[in-house]
C-alpha cells in the first residue's frame, strides 16, 4: 500500500478534536491493548516525556538536538505538524551527522498498515471497543519505528494533556512539564489547577521531574502529585540567564528579533547558549532542555558533554516559532491567549516606527475574544498606527473560526480589518498594503502558518 493511501486512511479516522470525530472517552487501557498486540515497542527504547501547554515542542526539539549532537541515536515525536504528517516522527540519520530526519514514506506506509491491520483484528475479537483514533494510531506507528531503529533515547511530546494521552504508555527516564496555561478546557478542566493535574499525569512513582516555577495554582497541583509519588524534582531555574543582562541584537538578517545569545554556568563551567529560536520566552524552554540533558548524563549515564549541549542548541530546528522568512514575513504558531501574549512581547521588541500587517485566523474552539484583545490593538490603523493593517484568512479545518466571527472580533474593538479568500491571497494583499520596510506577522493557527510557510518556501 502506498504512502498516499496510508495518509488518506489515517485522516479518515478523524482528528480527535474535530467535530466529526467519534466522541469517545480517552482511555489508556485501549492504547496498551494495541501496543501489546504490536509487541510493546515502547518498552524497547528509553524515553523522555514532555507535557505542558506552551513550549513543549521547542523544549523537545532542543533536547533531541542536544542528544543527537552527543552522538546518540535519537528519536523525536511531536505534534501537530505544519505540512506533512511525517514531520512528527524523526530519528537521527547517518551516524554522527546530528540531523533529525523525517520517517520515510515507505516506512510510514508499511508501519501504518501494520498498525491498522492489528487494530482491526483486535476490534473483530472484541479486545478493542472501536478503531484507534488518529493520534493513537500515529503514536503506535512512531513507537514501532523507534524500536526498529534501536534508538538510544526518544524525546516524546505529549499530544493533549498527559494523564490519558496515548504517549503516556512509555515509562520515561524523566518527565518534563513546561509552562501551563488555559487551553483545551473542554477536555482538561476549567482551571489552571485542574489542567496542571492532567499534565502531572506523566509523573511516575520514584521518577524524576524537570520543571520551572510557574503559576501558583500549577505549582501546587504538580507539587502535590509529585510528593504523593515520591518524585525527585529538578528546578531548571539554575540554567536561566541573569535577567539583568539584556538579549543581544541579532548578528545577521535571519531574524528582525533579538537572538538568545548568552552564557550561563553549567555544573561549574561556562556554557555558551546560541539558540536560533527567538523570543525571551525560549529561555525557559532552553533551561528545561539543558536541565534534562544534565540529568540524563548524571542520573542515567548518558555521555552528553557541555560541548554537545552547546552544539545541539545551536543546531536546533523548530520552524514557525517566531521564524522570519525574508524579506518580510514573521511566522508564529501562537494559537491560544498564552501564546498570543508571548508573541505580543516579541512584537514589542520591534522598532516602534516599523509598519506591520497582521495575517490572522484561528480555530473556533480557541478564545478568539481574548486573542483579539491581546493582538489586534498592536495593528490598529484607526489609532496610533495608521500604516498598519489586519488581514483575515480562512483555513482548511472544520474547526476553523468563520471570517464573520473574525470580523466581529475586530469590530467589537473598533479596529479595521480586511478579509481574503485564502492564506495565499491574504499574503498577497498584506504585501500590497504594507509599506516598504514593513513586517508581516502571520499567526493564530498552525493551519494558517503551515500553509503560508509551504507556499513561501516553494516559491
Amino acid at each position: 500500500m502506498s504512502y498516499v493511501s496510508a495518509v488518506d486512511h489515517l485522516h479518515g479516522l478523524g482528528l480527535e478534536l474535530a467535530s466529526s470525530a467519534p466522541k469517545r472517552k480517552f482511555d489508556l487501557a485501549h492504547m496498551r491493548v494495541l501496543a501489546a498486540a504490536l509487541g510493546d515497542p515502547q518498552q524497547r527504547f528509553p524515553s523522555v516525556l514532555i507535557a505542558g501547554t506552551n513550549g513543549k515542542g521547542s523544549t523537545a526539539a532542543t533536547l533531541a538536538s542536544i542528544c543527537a549532537a552527543a552522538g546518540l541515536r535519537t528519536a523525536l515525536y511531536t505534534s501537530p505538524h505544519l505540512v506533512r504528517v511525517t514531520e512528527r516522527i524523526r530519528t537521527t540519520g547517518p551516524v554522527q551527522s546530528g540531523a533529525l530526519i523525517e520517517i520515510g514514506e515507505e516506512d510510514f506506509a508499511r508501519l501504518y498498515f501494520h498498525v491498522d491491520e492489528t487494530a482491526r483484528r483486535l476490534v473483530a475479537t472484541g479486545d478493542l471497543p472501536h478503531t484507534p483514533s488518529f493520534f493513537e494510531s500515529l503514536t503506535a506507528l512512531a513507537f514501532l519505528y523507534f524500536a526498529e531503529r534501536k534508538v538510544e533515547i526518544a524525546i516524546v511530546e505529549v499530544g493533549l494533556g498527559g494523564r490519558l494521552d496515548a504517549t503516556n504508555i512509555v515509562d520515561p527516564l524523566l518527565s518534563i512539564i513546561t509552562d501551563i496555561a488555559l487551553d483545551h478546557q473542554e477536555y482538561l478542566g476549567d482551571t489552571i489547577a485542574q489542567i496542571a493535574r492532567e499534565k502531572a499525569g506523566i509523573l511516575r512513582c520514584n521518577g524524576t521531574l524537570v520543571t520551572l516555577p510557574q503559576l501558583a495554582e500549577a505549582n501546587q497541583s504538580i507539587g502535590e502529585i509529585a510528593v504523593a509519588l515520591d518524585v525527585h524534582g529538578i528546578n531548571a531555574a539554575e540554567f536561566l540567564p541573569d535577567r539583568s543582562r539584556s538579549p543581544q541584537p541579532s548578528e545577521n538578517t535571519a531574524t528582525p528579533l533579538r537572538a538568545n545569545h548568552y552564557t550561563i554556568t553549567c555544573e561549574g563551567k561556562p556554557l555558551n547558549v546560541q539558540s536560533p529560536l527567538a523570543g525571551e520566552h525560549q529561555r525557559r524552554n532552553l533551561a528545561l532542555a539543558i536541565a534534562a540533558a544534565t540529568t540524563l548524563r548524571n542520573k542515567n549515564s548518558y555521555n552528553i558533554a557541555n560541548s554537545a549541549i552547546e552544539a545541539g542548541i545551536r543546531n536546533t530546528t523548530w520552524p514557525a516559532r517566531l521564524e522570519f522568512l525574508p524579506p518580510d514575513l514573521l511566522l508564529d504558531v501562537a494559537h491560544n491567549p498564552a501564546g498570543a501574549w508571548t508573541l505580543r512581547a516579541a512584537i514589542a521588541a520591534l522598532p516602534e516606527e516599523q509598519p506591520r500587517t497582521l495575517i490572522f485566523s484561528c480555530l473556533r474552539d480557541k478564545d478568539l475574544t481574548e486573542m483579539a484583545r491581546i493582538l489586534f490593538p498592536l495593528f490598529d490603523s484607526a489609532g496610533e498606527r495608521p500604516l498598519d493593517h489586519i488581514v483575515f484568512a480562512p483555513i482548511h479545518s472544520e474547526r476553523a473560526a468563520s471570517l464573520d466571527a473574525l470580523r466581529q472580533a475586530a469590530a467589537a474593538l473598533e479596529i479595521p480589518a480586511h478579509t481574503a479568500n485564502s492564506p495565499a491571497e491574504a499574503l498577497k494583499l498584506a504585501r500590497t498594503l504594507t509599506p516598504a520596510g514593513g513586517l508581516i506577522v502571520a499567526t493564530g493557527s498552525i493551519y494558517l502558518v503551515g500553509e503560508l510557510r509551504e507556499a513561501v518556501l516553494e516559491r
